[in-house]
């Protein structure tokens, strides 16, 4: 071979084997774990919009590959701390389960805060920047959401009144809607929206409030019968936090695709579908003759707001500059 042409091939060689090396420097993967199944809704409304956008938008030079079902840790409860110490570089979860850390955020979650027409999601990153920030150290916030609003889920029980409720043990997902709960006569049991089912079926709880959504997500129906719907029963917030380091070492083309494809416009994915999935699964349960609908009449709705809105007054005195988080929350 001439010299030349060897010279020229391995030159060429040599250059490939750097742009190569470049590439592999260049690529980066996230980590993203929760800890419910592929099949919830999370998936299709947070999950795969920001995956394909953050991956379309770096051309694959960020990717994001997810782990699902607690295959990063099973705790529910610990989804903010594996973000913060950097097991995963973006965790879900539900505020209600570490309420102590969320106190202002879940001002959201009070019956009757959210009016007609407004969003959730529009109410906390109105917030976030003035008042909700600080609840979240270490962390960058892609989404913040709401469900729709909690409904009671029974086991051979009906609820028509807060007088139905006095003794029962209700599941509840934090302390805001337990203190709702108690304020209704009922005990409440705080666990993981996993549990609930054996917790259903074997008694140890007589019914649970959260969103009919979940009805679906986790199968409920198999084990519930009853459906009250209408009483004011608050909402439940959940994130998507990314650690904030692992944000911060990205190059600014992958920074900036990030930040495209999160905030309000992820955040009402997951609200929109939440709301959609509930609508779709109280229809098929008023189809289903095994099951038992409770639509509250206005007067029996009244019944529970006596309750509900003194309560409300009473939470947001005892969060400390309430009043404060709920205004910058409805601003404009």
């Amino acid at each position: 071979m001439d010299l030349s042409l060897r010279k020229a091939l391995l030159c060429l060689a040599s250059s490939a084997a750097l742009l190569t090396a470049n590439v592999g420097q260049a690529a980066e993967e996230l980590k993203l774990a929760h800890f419910v199944s592929t099949t919830h809704v999370l998936n299709k409304s947070i999950i795969d919009p920001l995956k394909e956008q953050v991956e379309s938008r770096t051309n694959g030079d960020l990717t994001i590959k997810v782990y699902p079902g607690g295959e990063l840790g099973s705790g529910p409860m610990e989804q903010y701390v594996r973000a913060l110490q950097g097991v995963a570089d973006i965790t879900w979860g539900l505020s209600g389960y570490t309420s102590s850390q969320f106190k202002k955020s879940m001002v959201v979650e009070l019956p009757g805060v959210i009016p007609d027409g407004t969003s959730g999601y529009d109410m906390l990153w109105n917030a976030y920047d003035s008042e909700l920030k600080g609840e979240f150290p270490g962390t960058k916030p892609l989404a913040l959401w709401v469900s729709e609003p909690n409904v009671l889920i029974m086991k051979d029980k009906e609820i028509h009144s807060p007088e139905d409720l006095k003794g029962l043990k209700i599941r509840v997902s934090g302390a805001m809607t337990g203190k709702l709960i108690e304020a209704y006569g009922a005990t409440p049991v705080q666990m993981s929206a996993g549990e609930i089912y054996n917790s259903l079926q074997t008694g140890l709880i007589d019914g649970v409030a959260t969103g009919a959504s979940a009805i679906n997500d986790f199968k409920l129906d198999e084990v519930a019968n009853s459906y009250t719907v209408g009483a004011p029963l608050g909402h439940i917030m959940f994130y998507l936090v990314m650690n904030q380091k692992k944000y911060d070492s990205l190059s600014d083309e992958q920074k900036a695709a990030i930040d495209a494809s999160s905030g309000r416009e992820l955040s009402k994915s997951g609200e929109m579908a939440w709301n959609k999935l509930a609508g779709e699964t109280m229809d098929r349960l008023r189809a289903d003759t095994g099951s038992t609908v409770v639509d509250l009449t206005p007067e029996q709705v009244q019944a529970f707001s006596a309750i509900a809105e003194p309560f409300v007054e009473k939470s947001l005195e005892e969060i400390d500059g309430g009043k404060a988080v709920l205004d910058a929350m409805l601003k404009h």
